[in-house]
């Protein structure tokens, strides 16, 4: 199921966009606005919490770097463990590692070998669904680890990169969606 959360609060607007960064074409999304106001932000992640709130979510995996501002915070709400997804080179210990495409170049992730138990319920959580290749490369890492993914939240979506296609079938939620 595939679902994009309504909200009654307009945090679209706290969003600021940076033309031509980290390169030229590329307009950026930019939440500190949003994390800098102490009521959106705590509106924004209490709304994804509750996307979650029937679910029994043993750990919020968050997606470095923006995903760990959400994701530790969001893991709180949920009563939840938190597990960071890493670029490579940065865990201290035996780790799998995904390499994935962004919209602007080439990446790889690693998660510890021994961070999620088998079966564990989890939740994917980053600040941006573009093309997906993030969320994929942790899907992928996930779903080498077996744990169930229970949904990926994201708090902003570019909806003309059709990311969601690339996790399916999992669940998908954004806070706020951009249309071309």
């Amino acid at each position: 199921m595939n679902a994009s959360a309504g909200t009654s609060r307009d945090f679209r607007g706290l969003i600021r966009e940076v033309p031509d960064f980290p390169k030229p074409g590329i307009s950026f999304k930019d939440m500190t606005p949003l994390l800098g106001n102490a009521a959106a932000f705590s509106a924004a992640l209490s709304e994804m919490a509750s996307w979650y709130s029937h679910e029994e979510v043993a750990y919020v995996v968050g997606i470095e770097a923006r995903g760990f501002i959400l994701g530790s915070p969001l893991a709180q709400l949920l009563h939840a463990g938190f597990i960071p997804v890493r670029k490579e080179g940065k865990l201290p210990s035996a780790s799998r590692r995904a390499a994935y495409e962004l919209e602007y170049g080439m990446s790889a992730i690693e998660i510890h070998e021994d961070s999620i138990p088998h079966g564990a319920p989890v939740i994917i959580v980053d600040d941006l669904l573009a093309t997906g290749g993030t969320a994929r490369a942790t899907l992928d890492l996930l779903e080498q680890l077996h744990a169930t993914v229970l949904g990926c939240a994201f708090l902003m979506e570019l909806s003309w990169f059709d990311g969601r296609m690339r996790l399916q079938p999992h669940e998908i939620r954004s806070l706020i969606t951009f249309s071309s």
